[in-house]
Parts: structure tokens; sequence; C-alpha cells
């Protein structure tokens, strides 16, 4: 199971991350844009899951180029991703590390990156992966 270690390490493998918070949780930027972050439930959240299952341990947020490409995600079903209402309207959703398959982490936080990074870093990034 992957760890905010192995979160860390993947977003800083990429090119122009630095780390800082957001919201007072660790977080992760291309070029000041934020694409992954720590994101505890709050207790607002916790009471919207009524009795539905709470995703246990660390969860982080990734963000997404919109809301279809977010929808698009969500309806894989991939186990460990799902979103909650505070982020209804938000192009993003969560991952439960837990229960995430670490391969399928690491292509999340790299599309979170390029869908966060200016135009011209994304291309040369994807031209040097070729």
């Amino acid at each position: 199971m992957p760890t905010l270690a192995d979160v860390a390490r993947l977003c800083t493998a990429l090119p122009s991350v630095s780390e800082g918070t957001t919201f007072r949780n660790r977080a992760w930027f291309v070029q000041k844009a934020v694409f992954c972050w720590v994101r505890p439930f709050t207790q607002a959240d916790l009471r919207r899951f009524g009795d539905a299952r709470v995703p246990q341990g660390e969860i982080v947020g990734l963000r997404t180029e919109d809301l279809a490409e977010r929808d698009a995600i969500l309806g894989e079903g991939v186990p460990g991703v799902f979103t909650i209402e505070h982020l209804a309207r938000h192009p993003g959703y969560l991952v439960e590390l837990d229960v995430v398959d670490p391969a399928r982490l690491a292509e999340a936080v790299e599309d979170a990156w390029l869908a966060r990074a200016p135009a011209p870093l994304a291309r040369t990034y994807l031209d040097a992966r070729r």
C-alpha cells in the first residue's frame, strides 16, 4: 500500500514541483499550481458519509483538467478512487492510499501534474518520455 512518502516521491520526481501547504495541509505544486494535496476529512465530511464506509488512512486529492475528466476517472470504478460532496463542483478527486494500487497512484499523480503544468513544460516532459 502506498504511503505519503511515496506520494511525495512521485510528486517531486516531476519537473518544476515544489512542496508547500494548502489549507494547512501538505501539498505539491507545479509552478504555483496545486496538483496534489493531503485531504483529511472534516467533521462535516464524516457526517455526510452517514452509514456508508468512511475511507481510512491517508487521503490525497488530485486535480484533473476539468469535471468531465474527473467524472470519467470516477466512472472507471478504480478501488480507492472516490469523491465527496464537498468536491462536487471541483475538478479533482480523492485517493485512499490504503486501497489504491501503487501503479494506478503513480499514473494518477502524473496525470494530475499534466493537468496543471503549463503547456510548454508538459510538452517538454512528454517529448522527453518518448
